[in-house]
């Protein structure tokens, strides 16, 4: 694996060669106001003469450039003809003096694309999409801008990332403190994930919804009697059950499962060695014997999970909250009755997943004669005003405000759903990479009554995990993670698996995994994630 993990480390620093040599001035910081693009590149349309009808820049001055410049933007999307005539285009243009030139690509081809793109050095002025460690490497060898070099002239992201929330300079920046990616703002739903039932069922034979893990058990056994024929429990998310049942007991990570952060010993563990994991895996286990969890748990594809939650076979399951009102359209011809509401968590924290304020989506700046002028750019995208423009449009063009506080677009009155897809195609808003801090008030916040119940019982009864911290590492960790955590992974599933599915495994068989885990370096990589914390809560 040393050798293998040379290999790429040659091959990126040849990339990152190719890309300082086609950099341009090498990050040479341009005057505010100056003319960086040639006259054919030049747009026609003029900045407008009144920037403060735009609303809060957050101190940002506008126009950003006084004669009109071209910046390109590579991002994921599927809409098509996104830079023709579009609002966005359109506004930012007339806003900052700035014509936006969208580069997309399908979200099923992009990495493909942005590979190619970086091995030619030829990079676009912003683009998303990178690994981090990658994106290290080649802000390190000057091919994208340190952010933090430019902070004087980025108020938003200033008041945001260097005031506000200083940590993600340490958590996102290299080991020198130099930030190459410009992060999201605020863009998760509070509650998006959980456990989902069928209330109209439960209503049905009179079982009141659980509020505890004993009580989820007894009214699966309830569900079981009366449909003897049905599993009350499906699942379509495969392995990531145990990750995604793992806050309940305690040991949940989002992105770094199975290795999650112990608040109350300050420490990181492997969560797959924990004596709750093996309390939830006997759960779990009792209920594969009992009948009440489908025996393709961990197997099951989404046509036939979906068949099993929109018929009798099925009554429970955990998902996206969007699901609540998708699966009632989906079947309100054939059973009006139908009612999936979202239930409390199980487990004895009786919490679910936090999910995180600030997202990392490596959407990159290329050192080049447009660097602070990109910058600039997404630092008006990250105000108030961009904000409002990226997410709900220009109000009195598209959009109009309704009664309940949310956006109405007259121009899609005749479209069964108005929602950010929608926004994405028609309007080139709420482009994946180019969305930097959304506004609440967007329609993507609108809740229907089931996915607002959802939120409410989950903030209302404080039920969610501590956010983990998010750790730097540094190459040689790297290197170590890569090398020892997928397989580790990979071997906890299979042994998840095994214990539940075979009644033969017990105490014998879970105490020869614990130490096999350790012989297979599992102590390895819970030491670097110590060592990184260490680093990250010495960091000032």
């Amino acid at each position: 694996m040393k050798k293998k993990w040379l290999t790429v480390m040659l091959a990126l620093t040849m990339i990152i060669v190719s890309l300082a040599a086609c950099s341009g001035n090498g990050g040479e910081k341009n005057n505010e106001g100056s003319t960086t693009n040639s006259p054919s590149n030049n747009p026609s349309t003029t900045p407008a003469a009144d920037p403060q009808q735009y609303g809060d820049t957050g101190g940002l001055t506008l126009p950003i450039v006084k004669e009109p410049t071209t910046i390109t933007y590579m991002l994921p999307s599927n809409a098509a003809n996104l830079n023709d005539n579009k609002l966005v285009v359109n506004e930012i243009l007339k806003r900052t003096g700035i014509k936006v030139e969208f580069q997309t690509y399908s979200p099923q081809t992009y990495q493909d694309k942005l590979k190619v793109v970086v091995a030619s050095g030829k990079l676009p002025d912003i683009f998303t999409g990178l690994k981090s460690a990658e994106l290290k490497k080649i802000g390190q060898q000057k091919g994208v801008a340190a952010i933090t070099d430019y902070v004087d002239a980025l108020p938003n992201f200033r008041k945001l990332y260097v005031e506000e929330n200083p940590w993600v300079i340490k958590s996102y920046g290299d080991q020198s403190g130099n930030l190459y990616t410009w992060p999201i703002f605020n863009l998760n739903r509070d509650v998006n994930h959980g456990f989902l039932y069928r209330k109209d069922i439960l209503d049905k034979l009179g079982i009141q919804e659980w509020t505890n893990t004993e009580e989820f058990y007894q009214a699966l056994k309830k569900l079981k009697e009366a449909y003897p024929d049905s599993y009350p429990y499906a699942s379509k998310g495969l392995a990531n059950i145990f990750r995604d049942w793992s806050f309940g007991w305690g040991l949940g990570n989002t992105d770094n499962y199975p290795a999650y952060y112990d608040e109350k010993d300050g420490l990181w563990k492997f969560a797959s060695v924990q004596p709750a994991h093996k309390e939830m895996l006997d759960f779990m286990k009792k209920l594969y014997n009992e009948g009440l969890i489908d025996p393709e748990f961990l197997t099951d594809t989404q046509d036939s999970w979906t068949t099993k939650m929109t018929t009798d076979k099925s009554f429970v399951t955990w998902d996206w909250i969007g699901r609540l009102d998708l699966f009632y359209n989906q079947i309100k011809s054939q059973n009006p009755e139908y009612d999936l509401r979202y239930g409390n968590p199980v487990g004895p924290t009786g919490n679910v997943r936090s999910l995180p304020e600030v997202s990392d989506f490596s959407i990159a700046v290329a050192n080049n004669k447009n660097t602070e002028i990109s910058l600039k750019l997404l630092d008006y995208l990250t105000s108030p005003s961009g904000s409002e423009l990226m997410t709900i449009g220009v109000e009195g063009v598209n959009f109009e405000w309704g009664p309940d506080g949310f956006p109405v677009y007259p121009e899609l009155a005749d479209l069964p759903l108005v929602d950010i897809g929608v926004l994405e195609d028609r309007y080139s808003m709420w482009l994946e990479g180019a969305y930097l801090r959304p506004d609440r008030r967007s329609i993507y916040y609108k809740f229907s009554e089931k996915e607002q119940e959802a939120q409410d019982k989950i903030l209302n009864g404080d039920k969610r995990e501590a956010r983990d911290p998010i750790l730097n590492f540094t190459d040689e960790e790297i290197s170590i993670l890569s090398e020892l955590q997928t397989s580790l992974q990979k071997a906890a599933e299979e042994f998840n698996a095994k214990y539940i599915l075979d009644k033969n495994y017990g105490e014998k068989q879970w105490t020869d995994w614990v130490g096999n885990a350790a012989k297979n370096g599992a102590e390895q990589v819970i030491k670097v994630y110590n060592d990184a914390q260490k680093r990250f809560d010495e960091k000032k």
